[in-house]
């Protein structure tokens, strides 16, 4: 199974250096990796030609933007121009984040996944984040959820979906799209990923506003709007963040934002999203 990999890296010295040498290791090596510096000022581009040097199929591309940090678009602009430099010769297509360490066995794992079960379209572990000298799960989303930092593609999958959309709110409508369009999603809990840098470390103020734009972009209206921003400013104890969200949302409802879905597609992702609330409280 050939799997290729891209990483969108912006000033990530302090720790793609250990992202890279996880992936170097593994078990099942990547056929391509591509490392796109995003207008990067640390080092993050001199450790990343340092692997390119070394490995001939991990390779290195630059692109130009901003210093600001967002969730969403940012990222996911640097994604598609390292997947406009790969060919269509891989099974599995992996975004992940610069700030991941992987077990040896992850990607083998991976492929074993995808391998038993056709009807598999995206596939991950779970993340870790070290608290007081200890590992400890992630806790941002369902456990059910395949977190934005390590997403792992079935080609047809990928396809299928219209590939990532490039906006806030891309890492959940992916998966949600999966299932409408009939593919499963697994997140194995046994593969556990080490995620150094928090989700959301270094979003601007401005984040959780576009969360709320991708809310209404999504069709998922205002009450579910309400519970997801509940939950992230619980997460964050940060009440401001619920405010914000609210903002985001009557922000795009009053411009008239165009949909990321059309109107079957948000009656799905409501439903969705309204069973695995009402599961959470069983």
């Amino acid at each position: 199974m050939r799997i290729y990999i891209v990483i969108p890296a912006h000033n990530e010295d302090q720790h793609i250096a250990k992202t890279m040498e996880s992936l170097v290791q593994q078990q099942l090596k990547p056929a391509q990796l591509v490392v796109v510096n995003d207008h990067s000022s640390d080092d993050t581009l001199k450790i990343a030609n340092e692997y390119a040097q070394k490995y001939s199929w991990i390779k290195v591309v630059e692109k130009k933007s901003t210093d600001e940090h967002l969730p969403g678009a940012k990222v996911i602009e640097a994604f598609y121009k390292g997947y406009e430099t790969i060919n269509e010769h891989f099974d599995v297509l992996c975004k992940f984040d610069a700030d991941l360490i992987f077990e040896k066995d992850y990607l083998f794992k991976i492929a074993q996944h995808f391998q038993s079960d056709s009807s598999l379209g995206m596939v991950a572990g779970t993340c870790y984040i070290q608290q007081e000298n200890q590992w400890v799960e992630e806790n941002l989303n369902q456990r059910d959820h395949i977190r934005g930092a390590l997403k792992a593609y079935r080609k047809e999958c990928f396809a299928e979906i219209g590939k990532i959309k490039k906006s806030i709110g891309w890492d959940t409508l992916d998966e949600l799209l999966a299932k409408y369009h009939g593919w499963k999603t697994l997140v194995d809990p046994s593969l556990k990923v080490k995620h150094l840098k928090p989700t959301g470390h270094h979003y601007s103020p401005g984040a959780a506003i576009l969360q709320g734009v991708a809310t209404y972009k999504m069709r998922l209206g205002i009450v579910l709007t309400l519970l997801i921003g509940a939950k992230r400013a619980w997460v964050k104890q940060n009440p401001k963040i619920l405010m914000s969200y609210i903002r985001g949302f009557w922000q795009a409802q009053k411009e008239g934002v165009d949909f990321m879905v059309d109107s079957d597609q948000g009656k799905f992702l409501r439903r969705h999203r309204w069973k695995g609330i009402l599961r959470r409280f069983k």
